[in-house]
């Protein structure tokens, strides 16, 4: 997840890339660095899940600034068909030093992930609100 390492080193670093100083300088380092995890990957043979990423990078860049998320996420970036996405979930919500939004951002963030998709054209397939052996089964069941 970038989001998640970006926050790390700019407080390692003190830097000030963060959601919450500079959300527009996290959501292009978060951006970077999603091209960059791609292009890692791009000779795998193996299926590969991305926890975040791209698309959930420059629907944030649209949310700071208002560039459209179809303009950042090209027709040569697409990830499969088929994206899964969990919805908000109170009872296991938790804010940490990487997360420092509450739930109603969260919440938010979802719905502008769900319009994102669907703009963007892909399926998008809700997560049950189970453990994660069985949501781990729900997604391998339906990857295809």
């Amino acid at each position: 997840e970038p989001g998640r390492r970006i926050v790390e080193e700019e407080l390692r670093d003190e830097g000030k890339a963060l959601p919450w100083i500079d959300p527009e300088a996290f959501a292009r380092r978060a951006i970077e660095m999603a091209f960059h995890d791609r292009e890692c990957i791009k000779h795998g043979e193996e299926w590969l899940f991305f926890d975040r990423g791209l698309v959930d990078a420059a629907v944030a860049l649209e949310h700071a600034t208002g560039i459209s998320a179809s303009d950042t996420v090209s027709a040569g970036s697409r990830f499969h068909q088929q994206i899964f996405i969990t919805p908000p979930w109170p009872e296991i919500y938790r804010m940490d030093d990487e997360r420092q939004h509450g739930m109603e951002e969260g919440i938010s963030e979802y719905h502008r992930l769900l319009d994102a998709f669907d703009q963007l054209g892909y399926d998008t397939v809700i997560l049950p609100k189970v453990d994660v052996k069985a949501r781990a089964d729900f997604v391998l069941e339906r990857h295809s």
